[in-house]
C-alpha cells in the first residue's frame, strides 16, 4: 500500500518564495497533500499558495510553534512533511528523507543542513546551532547536529504524541528533545541549504529567538531530567558552603573560637539548600518518570504504518 503523505508548510510573509515552495515540492513529491498554514501575513501569501495550487490554513495565534501545533492536530497522512516557506532547503531531497524513514521504520528524518552558499547561514546562525545543538546533545544524548533544521519528515506516530508546548521558533528544539526523550529512532540525512532569493527576509531574530531557544533547552532540562538538574545544584550548594566552612572548621581545632559566625551560618545554610535540592531532584524524578511513561504509552497507542 502506499503511504500518505502530507507537504506542511509554515508561512509568514513569504510571498516571494511560497509559489515556488509549493510547486517544487509537487514536482518532488507528485500525489502528496501540500498544506500551507499561514500566520497571519500582511503580504499576498495566501493568493499566491492558492494559484500554486496549495491546500490554505490559517492560525491566528502568533508564532511557529502555534502553527505546528495547528498542522499536527489537522492534518491526516501516514507520513508528514515539514519545511519552511522560504526556498532555503531543497525540495528534490524530499524523495529521499521518506525513503528512509520508511525503510528504516524511523518516527523523524531531520535534514542536516549543508551551505551551499556563503549567504545561506546569517552572521552568527551557524555558530549558535553548533552551540545550541552542542547544549541538546550534552543534556539529552543527542546523536542530532542540526537540531535547529525546519526540514523534518515524522511517522503519524510521532505526529499524534508530540505535545507542541512551545509558541515560537522554539518549537524545533521541543521536536528534538521529544524524540530524543522517549528513545524515538530518528536520522538525519545531510540536505543542500540554500540563501534566501531577493526579496525575502528571515522572521528569526538572532538574539531573541536565541536566547528564546536557550531558554526552552532549560526549561526542558528541569522539567524532563529535573534528578540531574537538582543534583547540580546541590553539588554546587555544597562546594560553596564547604569553601566557607572549612576554614571556620580549621579556626575550631586550632584555636577552640569561632570567631567568623557569618560564614558558619552561610555554610550551614548552604548545607540545609543542597539537602533540599537534593530531596526536591527525588521527588520530581518521580513526576518526570510518570510523565514520560504516559507520553511513551500514547506513542505506543498508536499503530505504526506498515506498508501492508
Amino acid at each position: 500500500m502506499t503511504p500518505s503523505v502530507a507537504v506542511l508548510i509554515p508561512c509568514f510573509n513569504e510571498q516571494a518564495t511560497i509559489e515556488e515552495v509549493v510547486m517544487d515540492f509537487q514536482k518532488a513529491l507528485p500525489g502528496s497533500r501540500i498544506c500551507v498554514f499561514d500566520n497571519n501575513s500582511t503580504d499576498q501569501t495566501i493568493q499566491h499558495a492558492r494559484d500554486a495550487g496549495a491546500e490554505v490554513w490559517s492560525e491566528k495565534r502568533q508564532g511557529k510553534g502555534n502553527v505546528v501545533r495547528r498542522m499536527f492536530a489537522e492534518i491526516e497522512a501516514d507520513y508528514y512533511l515539514m519545511v519552511d516557506g522560504d526556498a532555503t532547503y531543497d525540495a528534490a531531497s524530499a524523495p529521499g528523507m521518506l525513503q528512509l524513514i520508511q525503510d528504516e521504520k524511523l518516527d523523524m528524518v531531520v535534514a542536516r543542513r549543508v551551505s551551499t552558499e556563503e549567504e545561506a547561514y546569517r552572521s552568527g546562525h551557524e555558530f549558535g546551532n553548533r552551540l545550541l545543538s552542542g547544549a541538546v546533545g550534552w543534556i539529552f544524548g543527542s546523536q542530532l547536529s542540526d537540531i535547529l533544521s525546519g526540514y523534518r519528515v515524522f511517522s503519524r506516530r510521532f505526529v499524534k504524541s508530540f505535545p507542541a508546548m512551545t509558541e515560537g521558533f522554539e518549537i524545533e528544539t521541543e521536536l528534538s528533545v521529544h524524540a530524543l526523550q522517549l528513545r524515538l529512532p530518528v536520522d538525519e540525512m545531510p540536505t543542500p541549504y540554500f540563501a534566501r532569493p531577493a526579496g525575502s527576509a528571515s522572521k528569526l531574530h538572532t538574539w531573541a529567538d536565541g536566547f528564546r531557544i536557550l531558554a526552552t533547552i532549560f526549561r526542558l532540562f528541569v522539567l524532563e531530567k529535573p534528578f540531574q538538574f537538582f543534583l547540580l545544584l546541590s553539588i554546587l550548594f555544597f562546594l560553596t558552603a564547604s569553601a566557607l566552612f572549612i576554614p571556620v572548621l580549621a579556626e575550631y581545632f586550632s584555636t577552640g573560637l569561632v570567631s567568623r559566625y557569618p560564614s558558619l551560618i552561610v555554610a550551614v545554610g548552604g548545607y540545609v539548600m543542597a539537602l533540599t535540592s537534593l530531596i526536591m531532584g527525588t521527588l520530581l524524578y518521580s513526576t518526570a518518570t510518570g510523565r514520560l511513561e504516559a507520553k511513551r504509552l500514547k506513542y505506543l497507542e498508536i499503530e505504526p504504518f506498515d506498508g501492508g
